[in-house]
Formats: C-alpha cells, sequence, structure tokens
C-alpha cells in the first residue's frame, strides 16, 4: 500500500494559525499568504472517511493548478506558485460566505427537488416539463451559505444581498466571474470529450478586490459527463457516465452508508482504496490532458516541509 499524508502539523516560517478543512488543511502565513495543503483524505456525505487515498492529494492540487493558470486572463484568483505536487501558496484573502454553484444541467440534489415538485432553486425560476440530465437554457446560479458545520444552505440572491452577507456590487461580480469562469471550463471539457455539469466557485477579498480562491473544477467540486454517448442515454432515460467522485458515494450507498446517525461506514480494504486512487488518476488525465506522475511518496511529509519553507524563505 502506497504511503498517504492524511494529518499535517506543520510549522512553517511566519505561521499564524492552521486551518484543517475535510480534505484541505491551510495554514496562515504572516496574514498574507495561504499554504494549502491538498491532503489524501477524502469526504463523503459530509464526513471523513477513516482512509487516505494514495495521490489523491497531488491529483486535486494539480487539477486546481492547471485551471486556476487557465483562467487567470478572466478572473484575478489567489494562486502564487505550487511548491510541491500538494501545495499551493497564494494570497490570503478575507473569503465571502457564500459558494457559488452554477449548474447547466438538471441533475444530483437539484433533479431531486425537481422530482419533487419545487419549480424554484434559490430564487431561480425552473421550466416545466424537465427530465434527469437535461440541459438548462443558460446554465443557473444556485448560492449556499458556507455553513462552519454539518450541510451548507440554499440561498437566493436577494438574500444573500438583503442579509448584508456579500454586498450587491460583489455579488454582481461574483456572479459575472461564476459564468465566465464556467464558460471557459466548458470549453476546456469539451476539448476532452468531457461535458462540465455543475460546480462551485468561491471568492473572497482583498485590498478592495475580488479574487477567485480555493479548488476549482476538480471532481470533488465538480461533475463531469462523458460527452460521447450522453444525448442517447438521455434520450432513453439511462444514468450518464460519469467523471466525478460520484463513484465513491454510490460505493458507499450500496453499503448502507449515508453519512446518518448510527450508520457505519464500511471496511475500506488496501485494494479498495488502491482502486479509488487508480479512478483519480484516471479523472486526472482525462481533465488535463497530461500523463500523472506520482511523487516520491517515502516522507510525503517531510518533502512538503522542505519544499514550502524553501519557497518561503524565497520571498523574504
Amino acid at each position: 500500500m502506497a504511503t498517504t499524508l492524511v494529518n499535517t502539523e506543520f510549522n512553517f516560517p511566519g505561521q499564524k494559525s492552521v486551518y484543517h478543512g475535510k480534505v484541505r488543511d491551510v495554514y496562515n502565513i504572516n496574514d498574507d499568504l495561504m499554504v494549502m495543503i491538498a491532503t489524501d483524505r477524502i469526504s463523503a456525505f459530509d464526513v471523513i472517511l477513516p482512509k487516505g487515498i494514495p495521490s489523491k492529494g497531488q491529483v486535486l492540487n494539480q487539477i486546481a493548478a492547471t485551471f486556476l493558470d487557465a483562467t487567470a486572463d478572466i478572473v484575478p484568483n489567489w494562486k502564487l506558485a505550487t511548491p510541491d505536487p500538494m501545495v499551493t501558496v497564494g494570497l490570503k484573502c478575507e473569503g465571502f460566505r457564500v459558494e457559488m454553484i452554477i449548474r447547466g444541467y438538471l441533475t444530483g440534489s437539484a433533479w431531486r427537488e425537481y422530482q419533487a415538485g419545487c419549480r424554484e432553486l434559490c430564487g431561480v425560476k425552473l421550466p416545466e416539463g424537465m427530465r434527469e440530465n437535461e440541459k438548462f437554457p443558460e446554465p443557473i446560479i444556485t448560492p449556499t451559505t458556507k455553513a462552519e458545520a454539518g450541510h451548507d444552505e440554499n440561498i437566493s440572491r436577494e438574500e444573500i444581498i438583503a442579509q448584508g452577507i456579500v454586498s450587491e456590487e460583489d455579488y454582481t461580480t461574483m456572479e459575472r466571474y461564476t459564468r465566465a469562469l464556467f464558460e471557459r471550463g466548458s470549453k476546456m471539457a469539451a476539448e476532452k470529450g468531457l461535458i462540465l455539469v455543475d460546480t462551485k466557485y468561491e471568492f473572497g477579498k482583498r485590498d478592495g478586490k475580488v479574487y477567485l480562491i480555493d479548488e476549482i473544477h476538480t471532481p470533488d467540486s465538480s461533475r463531469y459527463f462523458y460527452a460521447d454517448g450522453y444525448q442517447e442515454r438521455f434520450e432513453k432515460g439511462e444514468a450518464q457516465r460519469q467523471l466525478s467522485k460520484e463513484f465513491v458515494r454510490q460505493w458507499l450507498i450500496e453499503h448502507d452508508f449515508m453519512g446518518k446517525p448510527g450508520q457505519v461506514v464500511p471496511e475500506m480494504t488496501d485494494e479498495y482504496c488502491e482502486s479509488v486512487a487508480n479512478r483519480y488518476i484516471e479523472l486526472y488525465e482525462h481533465i488535463t490532458g497530461k500523463k500523472f506522475e506520482k511523487s516520491e511518496d517515502t516522507d510525503i511529509a517531510a518533502r512538503i516541509e522542505k519544499n514550502v519553507t524553501e519557497y518561503l524563505n524565497s520571498q523574504k
């Protein structure tokens, strides 16, 4: 079994604090920079699963870096450097307490609500007579509030502005950036024979300017369909072939786990973890069009500490 990085406890030069998220650990450097480490932890149904997935952190970090670089001409983003395959260093921004979710197709939780009779999602009116996995006439933005713990909550543009969560000016900027990013991401996906179905973006502010922060267009934050066969499957009402971590959720559901009280996470054997790792590598290669090159993993923590420390010292 390959080694994995599931916990980090670094003490970098100038470190002020650290935040341990579900899969990322974020280190605050002098209230100016952020060192974001994509660990090999994996979460589903808002639960961190008990075992790490080899190479997962590297896959997510490198996909995000690819798309941050590919969209920097349309939206300013926080990324400055990737001193290690699992690490991005960037500008510290004050994050908005809203996630911008954009959907090009009626699927997932939006489809479940639609099926239950809902015809308005986050203040957006939905057409009658739609079917599962059908393309919207125009992509819709369905924001959620960022919860400190538990599930994020759906909210409308009007509520966000009325409650003072985000100013109207900043929200309008975030909306414009969200649509531009989704358009670019959709074009890049199409070039690889994929459909970018839905995704989420997070934004923050620094010196009065709105920046794109966090990861983008990764299989953890986005859903992709294979373009080949999409129309045929849609017309027959069949499930679409997906490129996302949905396969992990499906495996958990098949083993009676959906994150509900009293449910137990099924045993994750080394073989299962390796199979998930292989799927993530496949995702990377398909989404980026590049061959995945595994980084040296005998002592991942020591490697990261060395690479990040050298980078931070070089910035002084």
